[in-house]
């Protein structure tokens, strides 16, 4: 069975279309992946903890598709969304904040390597 792990990096403060696309885009991989019954895990990192307290927003134009793949969702980087201010706001939307690897000056990220070593495909938007 194949592995992805789909990993969310646009950032929704920019207020771009291209930023939209991109998370469009890796939320449409995940479902597609997850109706083929393949193991999913999306995760948001860098500036893509913002999308946390957006995509829990009945109107936010990809939340039916978020929705649709929420249970694939591994987590939101907890020192990713320290540094760009995110925290509370993903706190509010209950979404899980991960701390696996301490890294300098952060609370912990989420260990993207662990998935390679696992032997999952990264993709990245």
């Amino acid at each position: 069975m194949s592995k992805t792990a789909i990993v969310i990096y646009s950032d929704p403060k920019s207020g771009s279309d291209e930023s939209l696309g991109r998370l469009f885009n890796g939320l449409f991989v995940a479902y597609e992946l997850i109706e083929k019954q393949q193991e999913v895990a999306v995760v948001f990192q860098g500036a893509g903890v913002r999308w946390a307290s957006e995509l829990v927003k009945p109107e936010h134009p990809a939340h039916a598709l978020y929705n649709a793949v929420k249970d694939s969702v591994a987590g939101v980087c907890g020192g990713c969304a320290d540094v760009f201010g995110a925290t509370a706001d993903a706190k509010s939307a209950g979404a899980k904040l991960v701390h696996e690897k301490m890294i300098p000056g952060t609370s912990g990220i989420i260990d993207l390597s662990k998935y390679l070593d696992a032997g999952y495909r990264v993709l990245n938007f």
